[in-house]
């Protein structure tokens, strides 16, 4: 993750932005910094109007600059969260059933008859679409989820 701007490294963007020298930055301006990513009426459709004053700029910088740090963490937790289905998902199809559970459990010296009735419990109560698998989206609610599973004991 890069480190953020100062306002005085905003201020000098914004001094290059203002081709014009008129205190504004327009939606053309902004958006050739951000290599033109979008079109200019998404543009102002986003930002909100056709040109933006400083402090309306550092505004706009606080919003994406919030968002990319959001995403970021998301795709971080999502790569962790990856990393563990795939170690559930023994035969590497996508999904967990609750024979790879079961054998997951076994290996770490967890599982008994009892074990058996919860994965099976517990893969119908997080497998949302009722084909007896957790895909991963199923997975990924199921671990950021306050735990509301409670075994038969």
């Amino acid at each position: 993750m890069s480190p953020a701007l100062n306002k005085k490294d905003l201020q000098r963007i914004f001094e290059k932005l203002d081709e014009n020298g008129d205190g504004f930055v327009s939606v053309e301006e902004l958006n050739w910094l951000l290599d033109p990513q979008f079109s200019l009426d998404e543009m102002e459709s986003i930002v909100g109007k056709p040109c933006l004053n400083f402090d309306e700029f550092l505004s706009f910088y606080d919003s994406i600059s919030n968002k990319n740090i959001i995403e970021e963490e998301e795709e971080e937790e999502d790569s962790d969260l990856a990393k563990a289905f795939k170690v559930f998902d023994l035969n590497g199809d996508g999904f967990i059933s609750c024979e790879e559970l079961e054998i997951f459990l076994g290996r770490l010296g967890m599982w008994d008859e009892n074990s058996g009735k919860d994965c099976r419990c517990m893969i119908r109560f997080y497998g949302t679409n009722f084909d007896g698998l957790v895909d991963f989206q199923e997975f990924k609610t199921m671990m950021l989820s306050t735990p509301r599973f409670v075994s038969g004991n």
